[in-house]
Formats: structure tokens, sequence, C-alpha cells
């Protein structure tokens, strides 16, 4: 077998990916994906130019942490989506920026919109009356803050 694999060692290292790329479907969470590149690219460069196993080795490492550092290089470049993110399950860091009526004249500085088919419960810093159109600008608990839609 040994044998075999010196006369094709290009069937070695894509062999050798091929098994990385399983164990990685296994779950390594991307750790393995960079070796797999390395392996098919020795795979396909020893199948082109005849190498010496060390130097196989070598081109095989090197290429690994070339292909991760592009990895991290890229990944820092890119667009931050957590931001998109930030309102996700808090219903009311949503309703910023949507409209609505009043319903109920203010009681104690507070009374309630409707936003879709609920109501809310919102405050206001200056005096509003019922039916006045109002947009919401910010949220404190569960009480929506208001002010007069312009």
């Amino acid at each position: 077998m040994l044998q075999q694999l010196m006369a094709s060692p290009h069937l070695f290292w894509l062999s050798l990916g091929g098994l990385l790329l399983a164990a990685e479907l296994l779950g390594a969470s991307g750790y393995l994906l960079w070796s797999v590149v390395a392996a098919a690219l020795v795979g396909l460069l020893v199948w082109v130019v005849p190498l010496s196993w060390e130097w196989q080795g070598v081109a095989f490492a090197v290429l690994t942490i070339v292909a991760a550092l592009l990895w991290a290089s890229w990944l820092k470049r890119k667009p931050d989506d957590t931001t998109a993110n930030e309102s996700l399950n808090q219903r009311g860091r949503q309703m910023v920026g949507l409209h609505g009526h009043l319903l109920e004249q203010p009681e104690n500085g507070y009374s309630r919109i409707r936003i879709g088919d609920s109501t809310w419960r919102v405050s206001g810093a200056e005096t509003l009356n019922t039916g006045e159109e109002v947009i919401v600008t910010g949220v404190e608990g569960n009480t929506l803050r208001v002010v007069r839609y312009p």
C-alpha cells in the first residue's frame, strides 16, 4: 500500500482532503475546512509538479496557514450583521419609528395607541389629545415614548 501511495501521492492528498471534509461535517465548526482546502491544493500541485514528501508536507502546512489567514482577513472586512438583530424578540424596540393615533385622552401622562392589531401604553412629554397622530421615539419597559407627529 505504501508503494501505491508513493506512485500516486496526489491521491493521498485528495483522500486526506476528503477525510478531513468528512470530519468537518461531523462538527468541527470550520476548523478543518482550511486543511481540506490545503490538502486539495497540494493534491493538485503534486499531480502537476512531482514533489518529495518533505516539500509536500511543507506545502500543506503553508497552504493551511495561508487559507486560514485569508479567511480571517475576509471576516474582518465583512460588515458586522449584529446591529440588524439588536431588536430581535424585543417588540417595543421594533416599534420605534412607527406612527399611531391616540385612542384615549392621556391620564397622568399615559395613553394608548393602536399599532397593527395591538394597543400599546404610551407616554409623552408634551400634552397630547385623543386622535392626534404620534410617532414612537423610544421604549421604557412596556411603555412606548411618543411625540406629536410633525
